[in-house]
């Protein structure tokens, strides 16, 4: 996705989330506890925890609900196992689709996640299918409205903070971030000042499909939210671009 319907889109994800946050604390917090089961309870030693702490504080979760995740894995989840899986297929137009997902049953997740690809338009494809298109990445987004300081202010932090990669383009700044050195560029610029509208670790496209068409781009949408819907379902990545004019015709 590039430039500014990359912000809309981002925007439109971060909104759908916002209005389902009881299903999305669900998830935040079995990561939580799958990481704390995997790697122990102290965030400082573990990657995983630090990262899931850090991604449900961004998603305003309450402090009770992480503490509350973290005593579930050091108890041992009730002896429930389970596994992190990604599936991967095609959306309708092409685009790559990539999904992260915690189950204790690999089959009755497969199951669900190909009913709705076919259900959908798309294909659940083989392991390795799409996944080399993707790169994991921190990614912050600055929307200059929303923010005191200007461009300028904001690409020079993001060069001093050490990221690897930023792009302005219509009043937004995307920063990228190696995933080990996102919570100090991310801290770096709150501690200029700087308001950050969207940030993350990420799995960031190397290239982009973008869909001019209505019916295909709302059928892509609806693959990606019925996917987010899943309850083993912990992400869902794509590199689709559907232009911004496009994008707000849709529902």
């Amino acid at each position: 996705m590039a430039g500014h319907s990359k912000w809309a889109n981002i925007k439109r994800k971060k909104a759908r989330m916002d209005e389902k946050k009881g299903k999305l604390f669900t998830k935040l917090a079995r990561e939580i506890s799958v990481a704390v089961k995997e790697g122990g309870a102290d965030p400082a030693l573990n990657p995983r925890l630090s990262a899931a702490i850090q991604k449900a504080k961004a998603a305003n979760m309450p402090n009770e609900n992480i503490e509350r995740a973290i005593k579930k894995g050091s108890g041992g989840m009730d002896d429930v196992n389970y596994e992190n899986v990604y599936y991967e297929g095609y959306g309708p137009g092409g685009a790559a689709v990539l999904c992260s997902a915690l189950t204790d049953n690999r089959n009755r997740t497969a199951g669900e996640i190909r009913h709705i690809f076919t259900k959908r338009g798309g294909n659940l494809g083989e392991s390795g299918c799409v996944s080399w298109m993707f790169e994991k990445k921190g990614q912050i987004i600055v929307d200059l409205k929303e923010t005191e300081q200007d461009e300028d202010d904001v690409l020079m932090a993001a060069i001093d903070s050490g990221a690897e990669d930023v792009e302005a383009e219509d009043s937004v700044v995307e920063i990228i971030t190696l995933p080990e050195d996102f919570k100090e560029v991310k801290d770096f610029l709150e501690e200029k000042g700087i308001k950050i509208s969207s940030a993350e670790v990420t799995m960031v496209p190397q290239n982009t499909v973008v869909i001019n068409d209505q019916e295909t781009a709302e059928k892509m949408l609806q693959l990606i939210e019925d996917l987010e819907d899943l309850d083993d379902v912990q992400e869902v990545y794509s590199n689709y671009d559907i232009p911004e004019d496009l994008l707000k015709n849709l529902n």
